[in-house]
């Protein structure tokens, strides 16, 4: 299997794309041995013959090339199945995506009050849901209160589709806001912040994941166009 990858700005190394790591985190964790090519978006022809008009994250496989990343994922889990590939499957669960207003926040040109109170909600939102507990942690029988739950994961102790999904965005929203906005993710968000730490301690997340430096260029001429 080969998948290809938007490149760092020097070319050669992982570059800043959230897809990109979406798909890269899904397959180091069905275990699969698979060839990863960086791409230079400013060398298109290189990519003419492969796929014209898009651009990455593509997947070969048997010759036959695959650009959307929602079918590549769909793809992935039907034919990479147990028992030889592990199984990244996804609760019937509504989880939160702060994405698009981290995104509104991130690229307008100023920071303003509405926008930060957007993604402040967004982020409780997701905080509230990853300390409220799964049925599974719930002892029914047990007397007073519901603890807080100490799950890892969306899902769970175990890392799914879903965390491949919302983990790189929201560690591109960490890292951007911070550098660029004087934004910190509250303290007292302790579900976001278990969150992150778990997933730091991965080596799907970690080995897949740009420099932070690759995910502060990739954000520069908008800081540019604020000041």
């Amino acid at each position: 299997h080969s998948a290809l990858i938007r490149s760092s700005h020097d070319g050669e190394s992982i570059g800043n794309c959230p897809f990109s790591q979406r798909l890269f985190m899904i397959l180091w964790l069905k275990g699969v041995i698979f060839n990863v090519t960086t791409v230079d978006l400013k060398k298109p022809a290189d990519l003419q013959d492969l796929a014209p008009g898009t651009n990455p994250p593509f997947m070969t496989f048997n010759g036959e090339v695959k650009v959307d990343v929602n079918k590549i994922e769909e793809f992935l889990e039907e034919k990479l199945t147990p028992p030889r590939y592990k199984h990244t499957h996804t609760h019937k669960r509504t989880h939160l995506n702060a994405h698009p207003d981290s995104c509104r926040f991130l690229k307008r040109w100023r920071k303003t009050p509405i926008l930060e109170k957007a993604l402040l909600k967004s982020l409780r939102r997701l905080d509230e849901f990853l300390r409220t507990p799964l049925t599974e942690e719930i002892d029914a029988d047990a007397a007073g209160d519901v603890p807080e739950s100490t799950r890892s994961f969306l899902d769970g102790p175990d890392l799914t589709l879903a965390d491949c999904n919302l983990l790189p965005k929201l560690h591109i929203l960490k890292i951007v806001a911070r550098k660029y906005r004087g934004f910190e993710i509250p303290a007292d968000m302790t579900g976001v912040w278990r969150y992150l730490n778990h997933a730091y301690q991965r080596e799907e997340f970690t080995s897949t994941c740009p420099a932070e430096r690759e995910i502060e260029f990739a954000y520069l001429d908008v800081a540019k166009r604020i000041k």
